[in-house]
Parts: structure tokens; sequence; C-alpha cells
């Protein structure tokens, strides 16, 4: 009997139906040899620090270097603190019977570093030594899982991948949760962490708002002269910004109703715009935050329910390129896409004898390759689910599509001894921009303010018809966005001096394009930063945080580039895990005594009068929000289901009865849902359901239970 297992049950359950194990138990399939189970993500993981003794937060106690690490089943944040997930205890006893009844394993967990310690942390902590193999894919269509059973691997070969994510797990504990407590100590506030990828993200959300809000701007004025040619006209812009006015004015009185203008230079020139590569997870979720307003979180959760709808490859790439065998199926994918109402038009122009295979490069292909749809048609989509199919499948379009061809036209003239210029570009061909024919795809290009279609012969004198002087200001860098976040983040690399480490983390930047979302939830969940429309900005809790360790290496991305560098090594058996290991042990000796060194301004919860009694002092605490009063009673937890409170969202409720709208609370059965939370008439917590498309009021109510 052979055991496979998988992620998530609902991978198992394809793996199962594809390899014959169809009767269905609790907790696994089995069935034609073979037995089927699955984790539920992460179910076992390091134990916390009270496992080890460390119940207090006692600068005494720091640093906290266990020896050694310990397992444990997943622990989950309870009213009375962590403990142990039933739910994951429950499957891992499943897993356990499953892998004692059979004398082989098959390892199909999610393919890269996390999958692996997934898979590896549940085979120890069971105590298993059995053989066990591989299966890699990066599609769950039954094709690509009968190819991948076909050929499976050799579990020893994923030893050294195993080994940096067991290191990199590791090492993150002993500094987040180290920096972590200590910050807690110097600041006087639990809710708070550090970690080696949310405080540099912190960091550089803050510095950009510093600059943006200290920003002065200052004005300057240019020149512009309006020629004629029939009907027709032309803006040429001096080239000189003049920063004061009067050297403005000075230039603009040169220039007089009989002025004229002699054409010095008129030069056409084709250019090509190549294709954009295919989307990995981050220029996905970029995309999704542009065009939908979609939040990096919610772009990986639609993107993953794709994946395990069989419509779309492994999401959580970085890599944006696909292998040549790959390529061979291209044809007939696209053949499906261009059958979609949206690019059926396009369809038509689209020659396939001649497709682009710049995305085409099997060197740059990483665990995973790029985004791509499976051919699987697609049925019973929500709305968001539907856009962002059709933005993958729109990319697949645009990224094998020829170039999109234009004509630049640069125009130079002289008048009363001053230069001045026209630049504008038209598209001649689309190419690729005529898939989604957005507005940047139809008009011109690069129009600098220059209006006006007159073209004019070198040479040629034209009377002035009009000249004018505008006055604008320099203006600061723009607030981040999710989407300019997510690119920060990707492209912070090139900024670390370390050559080495620089090209370790080369193009990949901090975080990974599967943690990139988790780090801004978390950040949010901390109330470091809040969401302000589209921009991302800092608390002043989270100013406050970053002012105080800006200048640690916590806060650089070097740090990340240099475990990068060291991970890299350690899976090309170049580098021990003990050596990495104890360079992490004294950093975050030295991290520790550092950040307790602080001298932090306390950050103590906000007082409100109690709604309920009126008399009281609701305080907000780490964990939960109490009245003071003797025999009140009111009483918030922060945890509720799988969403923490922030501390908005409890002065929300406190000052005005009801949190605005939250989503993504998830429910006992795994449904997702968004909800408001408000008081009952006896000042219960409870949620509140949004009013219905139809716009007749909802006062469905549902009481919070289990919190206390």
């Amino acid at each position: 009997m052979k055991a496979i297992i998988a992620e998530k049950p609902s991978v198992g359950m394809d793996i199962a139906r594809v390899v014959g194990a169809t009767e269905k138990k609790d907790g696994y399939c089995t069935g034609n040899g073979y037995m089927v189970t699955w984790a539920l993500g992460h179910l076992v993981s390091l134990a916390l620090p009270g496992t080890y003794g460390y119940t207090k937060t006692a600068a005494e106690d720091l640093p906290m270097i266990p020896e050694p690490f310990r397992l444990v089943a997943r622990q989950i944040k309870t009213a009375k603190g962590m403990v142990t997930d039933m739910t994951a205890n429950k499957q891992l006893k499943t897993i356990d019977e499953v892998f004692s009844k059979c004398d082989r394993i098959i390892v199909a967990t999610d393919a890269g570093r996390e999958g692996e310690l997934i898979f590896r942390w549940i085979y120890d902590y069971l105590g298993y030594t059995k053989p066990f193999q591989r299966l890699w894919i990066s599609s769950l269509t039954d094709e690509a899982i009968r190819e991948g059973m076909a050929n499976l691997r050799d579990g020893s070969d994923y030893d050294s991948l195993y080994a940096a994510a067991d290191s990199r797990a590791k090492a993150d504990w002993l500094v987040g949760m180290n920096a972590s407590r200590a910050l807690a100590i110097a600041s006087g506030s639990a809710n708070s962490s550090i970690g080696r990828v949310q405080t540099p993200t912190l960091a550089m959300i803050c510095a950009r708002f510093k600059e943006n809000r200290s920003f002065v701007s200052t004005p300057y004025w240019q020149l512009h002269i309006t020629l004629k040619q029939g009907e027709a006209h032309r803006q040429f812009v001096h080239p000189e910004e003049f920063k004061d006015k009067e050297t403005a004015g000075t230039a603009y009185r040169k220039i007089t109703s009989g002025s004229v203008a002699t054409v010095t230079k008129v030069e056409r020139k084709r250019t090509s715009q190549q294709a954009p590569l295919l989307y990995d997870l981050t220029t996905l979720q970029k995309d999704c935050n542009i065009h939908y307003d979609l939040t990096a979180d919610k772009t990986l959760s639609i993107a993953q329910a794709l994946y395990e709808k069989k419509l779309i490859s492994y999401p959580r790439t970085g890599s944006r390129y696909i292998p040549e065998d790959v390529m061979a199926h291209i044809p007939s994918l696209l053949e499906k896409v261009v059958a979609m109402p949206d690019f059926k038009e396009y369809g038509n122009t689209l020659d396939f004898s001649g497709l682009n295979t710049r995305s085409v490069d099997n060197a740059k292909v990483t665990d995973h390759h790029a985004l791509v749809i499976t051919g699987i048609a697609p049925q019973e989509l929500s709305e968001a689910e539907s856009a962002v199919y059709t933005l993958i499948a729109g990319r697949m379009l645009e990224s094998f599509s020829p170039p999109c061809e234009k004509e630049s036209l640069v125009m130079e003239c002289t008048c009363e001894g001053m230069d001045f210029c026209s630049r504008s570009s038209v598209i001649i061909s689309p190419g690729w921009r005529g898939v989604f024919r957005r507005k940047e795809d139809r008009d011109k290009d690069e129009p600098e303010g220059n209006e006006g279609s007159a073209v004019f012969a070198e040479g040629e004198k034209i009377m002035v018809m009009g000249h004018g002087l505008a006055q604008k200001k320099t203006m600061p860098k723009p607030l981040y966005t999710e989407a300019t976040l997510l690119a920060a983040m990707e492209t912070c690399g090139k900024h670390i001096t370390d050559e080495q480490a620089k090209e370790a983390i080369g193009e990949s930047g901090i975080g990974t394009p599967a943690t990139r979302a988790a780090i801004i939830t978390t950040l949010v969940g901390r109330d470091y930063i809040a969401r302000s429309g589209k921009s991302v900005v800092p608390t002043e809790k989270g100013m406050l945080i970053y002012e105080a360790v800006k200048d640690m290496r916590v806060a650089d991305v070097e740090l990340t580039g240099s475990w990068e560098k060291a991970l890299l090594q350690i899976e090309g058996h170049t580098l021990d895990t003990e050596t990495f290991m104890r360079s992490i042990r004294d950093y975050t000796g030295k991290a520790t005594d550092e950040i307790l060194r602080l001298s932090l301004q306390a950050m103590p919860g906000k007082v409100f009068t109690c709604p309920k009694c009126k008399t009281g002092k609701i305080i907000i605490r780490s964990k939960v929000a109490k009245c003071d009063h003797d025999g009140c009673g009111l009483l918030v937890f922060r945890r509720i289901l799988n969403k923490e409170l922030t501390d908005q969202h409890l002065e929300q409720l406190l000052s005005s009865g009801s949190t605005k709208l939250i989503k993504g609370f998830k429910g006992k059965k795994g449904v997702s849902f968004d909800a408001a939370v408000t008081f009952d008439e006896n000042y219960n917590p409870v949620f509140s359901f949004p009013k219905p498309k139809n716009g007749k009021a909802n006062s469905t109510v549902i009481p919070i239970h289990g919190q206390r």
C-alpha cells in the first residue's frame, strides 16, 4: 500500500480520483493500492516560548535560544491564550494511521520550500523513517498529475530544500520572537512585533510617508508657443524650466505677435515596445490592485481558488517564464483564450504561426513556471474570480503577441533666440496592446502636454499664433499603494551594497511572492499601517516603531539579502545549516540587546468612556478591551474567528457602536463572509451584515460566541 499526502483536502481528493482511490473515509481516501490523505496547511509548527519555560516577557530571559527546537501540533489563539488546534490534532492522527498502514510515502504537498517544510515537519513530528518519493507538479490537471506520478523523484533529492526551509523558519523564530519580546518590554505594548521582512517593509512605508509629508513644493514656469498650419496647430515647449517668475516673464515678453519660428529639426522614428512577460504572483497582485482595487491578500486567495479549481497553474510562483515543453501546449491554450468573449475580436488578428517567445526560457524557470491557464473551461466563477481569471488569460494573449509598433515624431524650432521642442508618439500597429484596448493602449503615447496635429517641414518658417507661460510645481513621490509597495518589496534588493547578498536576493527583493500579502496583512493587524483610499500609510504606532528601529539592521533589506544568500548556499550544498544557525544566534543576541536599550515612549491603550455603564473606563489592551467598572462586564476580545481586530476597529466599535465592514471572516466550515462587528442591546458583540443589493434594510445579526 502506498500513502500519498497532499497539502489541502481539495488537492488530495483530486489526486485520489486520478490514482483510483475512490473510497472516501474520514480524512483520507483509499483504493487501487493507495491511501491518499492531506495536511491542512501547516499542521505542525515550532513550539512557542512557553514550551521551553519562557512563560513571562522578561528581559532576563532574553535571548531565548531553544536547544533543540521542538515541533508541536498547530496552535491557535483563543481568549485563554494559545492552545492546540483540535482540527489539526485530529488530522495528524489520521495521517499517522495512513502512514502506519503503508510501506511507501509519496509527498504531494506544494512543490517549493514551504510545501517541503509542511511535509517534513509532519514526518518528523510523527516519528517516521519510511522512504518517500516526491510528486513535483505545477498544475492540478489530471494530465499533470498522471505525468508527475509516472516520474516520481527520490525524496532525498529535496533534503537541501528542506534544510533551507527549516533553517529559515528557525531563524525567523529566533529573531522574531526575541526582537518582539524585547520591543514589548521597551515599549510597554504587547501588540507589537519585529521581523526581518515586516520591519524593512514598515521602514519603506514610513520613510516614503515622511518624505511625502515633509516635501516642500517649489514653483517653476514653462514657456510654450503655438504654431499653426491650415486648420491644424501644434504646441512647442521651451526645454528650460524657469525657477523664478521674473526670468520666465522676461523670456515670455521676447515673443510678440510678429515673432517667427524656424523649424530646425523634423525626425520620425519607428520603435517597438515588446510584449510584457507572463504573470508571476507579484505582478498579478499589482495589476489586480491597479485595475480592480483588490488587496494582495485577496488576489492570492482568489488565485489559490482558481488553482484548486484546476483553472490555472500553481499561483505562488516567482517566475515569469515557461519552459519549452510547456510552450508546446501554448497554441492550443491560446485558441481557448481567443474564444472568450473579451478576446474574440483580437483573436481574429493574431498570427498563431509567429507567436512571440519572449517568455520562453528554460534557464529562468524556478520551482514553478509562470502563471498560465490550464485550458479547463471555467464554470460558476464569482465576479472577482472571473476578473482575475480573465486578467491571467489576457496576459497570456499579450505575452505571445507581437510587439506594439510606434512612430515617434520630434520637431524642434527656434524663436527669438530660444529653442522649442515638440515630442509625440502614435501607435501604428497596436500588437499586444490591442488585447485589452485600455485607454493607455488607444491614445497617443507620451503626449507631454503637446496639443495639436500639425506637421512642419525642416527649414520652414511659421508665424507664431500664440504663446503662454504655464506655472507648475514640483511634486513629491506619491504615497505607496499596495501595487507600488509590492513593486518596492520586489525590487528593493538593488540598493544592497553586499554584492553577493545583492545577487542572492536578485530581483526577488524581500519576502516571497507567496508571503508579501501576509506581511502587509500583519502590519495592518499590528496597527502599524492603515489603508487610506488606495494609499498605504503608517499609523502613529507604526511611526513610533519605525523611528526607534530605523537604524538597526533588522530594518535593513540587506539582512534579508544575506539570509537569502545563505539559504541558497544551503540548497546548493555549499553551506551547512549549523554555520548559518550559529550566525543567526549571534545576531539574535546583539539585536535583542540593542532593542532592550531603546528609550521608547509608552504606547498606552486609548481610553474610552464605557458605552454600556457610562461611568467606567475602557482601555484597549493587546488581547481585550474591557470596562474597569465593577459589575459592568463589557468585554470585547480582539480575536474573532480568524480575524484579529485592529486598534482602529475597536475604536470604531467603542466610539460609534459599530466597526466598518471587515472582509474575510471565516466560519467553522471555512466559508468566508464580510461583516461589521456591532453591539446588541445588551452590549454583546455581534456580527452585522451589509445591506443586500436590493437596498432593503438588513438588520440581521449573529452573536459572536466562544470569545470568552
